[in-house]
Order: C-alpha cells, then structure tokens, then sequence
C-alpha cells in the first residue's frame, strides 16, 4: 500500500483532485509524521515548526490535531485523509460488519463542501473511480464494503456504528442547538467505535475560543512527546504559501484580535467564557421544580426580550424574586420561537406576570415602540431598560460570583449561560454576547430579571433604619382594600409599599 504521502503524489491516486502536491508540502510532513513515517531533514525542520518541536515518531498516532488558518486547505485535506484511510488502510472488522469512515463537519453546508471534496479524490482518479459502488448525497460505498459518510456534527449520528476513522471537520466552530459541547459529546461518542478497530481520529480545524476539546488537547499534547496524540499548529502561510501575503496583512490591520486565529492558527486572547461551568452548576438547584408557583408575600420582577414572530429568535420571559438570605431566585424562564403571533404571545406572558403580581416588565430596546404598545394594552407596563445587553450580563456577574443565583434546570438557558462570550476590545472595555450563530434570548431573560432583583436586593440592604420607619409609618396610613388569598391586608399593604420603594 502505498504511504499517504505518496498517494497524495501520485495523481493516478489522490494526487489528480489534489493538483500540485508541492503547494501542500507542510501538510505532507505533518502526514508522514502522523503515520510514523521517516522523515528526511527538510520534513524534520518542517515538521519540528508547527509540531512544537517534536522529533519523527515511531508509530501512527492514534489521534491527530490540526490547528490551522485558513484558507490553508483543511476542507480539502480533511477529505483527502478520509478517502485514504477508507482505500488504503486495512481495518480490523468482523466477518459481515460493515466499517465507515465518518467525517463530521460543522454544518450541513460544510459537510457538503467536504463530501464533494471526498467525491472527486475518488472520481478523478482512474484507479479509484473503479472502488466506487454507489453514492449517495453523504454516503459513498466502496468494493471493500467500507462506507465514507459525510454528515455534520451530531452525537446521535455515531453511536451503533463501527467505525474505521474519524475526521473532525472545523470541530472548534461545532455548534448544536442540544448542547453547549457538541465537540466534546461527538468524541466521547465515537471513541468506543474507534477503539473496537483501532482506528485514527483527526482533527482539523482553525482555532477559536479556549475552551472545548480542540484547544484541551492543544493545552495537553501541543509539543509533548506523546505516542498517541499529536497536536500540530500553524498559520495559512506555512500550510498554504500561494495565499498572498498583503491580502492576510489587510486583514489583519482591520482586526488583529481575530487575525490570530483566522490566519495565524492561534487561540484568540479577546474571546473568554462569560461564566465559568463551575458557577453556573453551582447555581442549578437539581430537582427543584421547573418552574416556582407565586407566593404571598413576595415581591417578584420580570424581563423580556421580544421577538417578531419570524426567523429563530425566541420571544422569552423571565421572572424571579429575593428571599430572605438575599439569593437572587429565578422562578421561572419561558419562551417561544419560529413562527408566532407576539401580540397573542405578549398577551400570555402579560397573563402570566399577573399571576405574580407583577405590574411592570422590563425589556431590552428590540422595536421598542412596537413591544410597548403590545404591553400597553394587557394591563401590564413595559419600560425599555436603561442599561443595554451586554451591560447586564457584566453587572449580573457578581451575583454569581458571590454564589446568590439560584436557577432551574432549564436545558436551553443552561447552554445559552454556557455559550456566551465575552470580549475585549481595543479599548480595553469587555462585551458579551452570543457566538456566530447562536442565541441568547432566554439568557438575555434571565441575567435582566436576576438583575433587577440584585439591584433591589442592594436598595433594600442600604436602607437606613429610620428609612424604614418612614417606609413602615406610610404604610400604615394606606387605605385598606380587598385581601388577597394567602395575604393579610398588613401584608399586602407591605408588599405594594415595598415595591414602589426598590
């Protein structure tokens, strides 16, 4: 059989759909070295560059990583590698099992572009085209009853199958709208196939945030001697030198902090979690109800962030109170996406705030005008906050540092919490947002009403005592009105004094 490299050559192989082989020289030592191939000196300094100065190793690895820039061939090699460990490599299957070599990448439209990329290393080849059997839109079927399926990324589509290889296709943007770590769940999903026939893993992808599993085995193997993994990292001109170089310099000066990752496969410094995993699970109450039914003598406060009823912004609410330990306590988060009617939605959620006794929400500044005259109507008052997203999100960080939040087990606030960034601009003011891509609506909820019950919490906590002898002598002077359930008119005459006041 002939070494990746050499099939990368010849163009009777791989090496027609590749065109000239010596525009990917770097990719060819990383190959070799990846595949315990000897080296000559050329491969050997090249290889030490982007390997964190690791010397030729002795045995195929079994995990190989990629960090690269792009426009540096990731799509097309990841494809390449797919299509040789599919033709070339013998694997250790059962008699009638069927092996696959899965390539995962981070879309639908991306595993297209790599399928079509595995479709003509086989298709323009005269010896190759003769292995194929049949295709379909993700699957190709060869004679030697090994299948290369192409599909993006899902830990659901792995499992029960057996697996020949893996190729993880631009892993570090994976996004799943289930999941906060989609990277991580796919590798923990395919590992048991791989290990069953000691198949190989790789990895490719440009860098981005450092988190998730691309920069964890970048933090762990990135230059160490290990026999098993290896980590390999460069920018777009070391892997592909026909990129010009004033294009990437243009880019660069518009902006240096994505620059690092997008054409110098760094990890971006600019870009960190907004809340650490540790914070957020210490803020989950496990088993407590999805949702806290209303209470007497409870102020409550509630947020919103309307949506119009079209593309997939949610249209959510969130509404929470203070107990007496000072614990910011979100009661409940409910939202709506897809197609809906937000008047009728608005007309619910105003039902809803009713229920606790709220008589204003807050939202943030989408369509305002429109979203207050929803409101204006039910009954209940909407007020534009005064501060803008990401400056609740900023000032909702002490509540949770501090270990005052309290939330339910709300699947998809939970990985919105995960997911949203944080960054540093050049003037050395932060942000927060969701990645490309992503939503925050039910996070955008949540962090507003968990702000406002830290600021009352706060108003409260600086009341002086005579303050509070005002507070109270006022209170005693309101005329009484009908008692609600559960309520003594003494305490319900508190709870409306008291609410006014924060």
């Amino acid at each position: 059989m002939p070494a990746i490299d050499e099939a990368l050559r010849d163009r009777a192989l791989l090496g027609a759909a590749l065109g000239d082989w010596r525009t990917w020289t770097t990719w060819l030592a990383v190959l070799r070295g990846a595949f315990g191939l000897s080296l000559d000196v050329q491969q050997r300094q090249v290889f030490a560059e982007v390997a964190g100065g690791r010397g030729s190793l002795a045995r195929p690895v079994r995990e190989l990583w990629a960090i690269v820039g792009r426009r540096a061939g990731k799509s097309k090699m990841a494809a390449a590698i797919a299509v040789y460990l599919a033709c070339f490599v013998k694997h250790r299957l059962s008699a009638g099992e069927r092996g696959m070599v899965l390539l995962l990448a981070a879309s639908q439209e991306q595993a297209r572009v790599v399928f079509n990329y595995a479709k003509a290393f086989l298709v323009e080849s005269p010896v190759l085209r003769q292995e194929i059997v049949d295709a379909t839109r993700s699957e190709i079927r060869l004679r030697s009853g090994i299948v290369i399926a192409i599909h993006s990324n899902s830990f659901r589509t792995v499992r029960g199958r057996s697996l020949c290889a893996a190729v993880f296709d631009e892993c570090s943007m994976w996004r799943d709208e289930t999941s906060s770590l989609p990277d991580l769940e796919v590798y923990r999903s395919v590992l048991p196939s791989l290990l069953t026939t000691r198949g190989m893993l790789v990895g490719i992808s440009t860098g981005y945030r450092r988190v998730g599993l691309l920069y964890q085995k970048y933090r762990d193997y990135f230059g160490q001697d290990s026999p098993d993994t290896l980590v390999v990292q460069g920018g777009t001109r070391q892997f592909n030198g026909t990129v010009d170089e004033a294009e990437i310099a243009a880019q660069v000066a518009a902006d240096p902090a994505a620059a690092r990752s997008e054409w110098f496969g760094q990890f971006r410094d600019d870009l960190a979690s907004y809340l650490s995993d540790d914070l957020i699970d210490a803020a989950i109450e496990p088993g407590r109800p999805l949702e806290l039914s209303p209470q007497p003598n409870t102020v409550y406060r509630a947020f919103a962030d309307a949506s119009g009823g079209v593309g997939q912004d949610a249209y959510t609410i969130a509404i929470g109170h203070k107990d007496r330990e000072d614990h910011c306590i979100l009661d409940l988060v409910r939202g709506t996406a897809g197609k809906i009617d937000p008047h009728e939605v608005t007309r619910q959620f105003a039902a809803l705030c009713k229920e606790y006794r709220v008589r204003e929400v807050i939202g943030d500044s989408y369509a305002q005008e429109w979203v207050a005259a929803a409101w204006r109507g039910t009954g209940v008052a909407y007020r534009k906050s005064e501060l803008t997203k990401s400056q609740i999100y900023l000032e909702t960080v002490p509540l949770f540092t501090r270990g005052l939040v309290r939330l339910p087990d709300h699947p998809k606030l939970l990985r919105e919490l995960r997911l949203l960034e944080r960054q540093t601009h050049r003037s050395g003011k932060d942000s927060v947002d969701h990645p490309r891509g992503g939503h925050d609506d039910h996070a955008n909820s949540a962090c507003g009403a968990l702000h406002l019950i830290g600021a009352a919490a706060k108003g409260l906590a600086n009341i002086s005592d005579d303050a509070w002898r005002r507070i109270l002598g006022d209170i005693e002077k309101m005329p009484a009105y009908r008692r609600p359930s559960g309520m003594t008119p003494w305490q319900r005459r508190r709870e409306r004094a008291v609410s006014r006041f924060v």
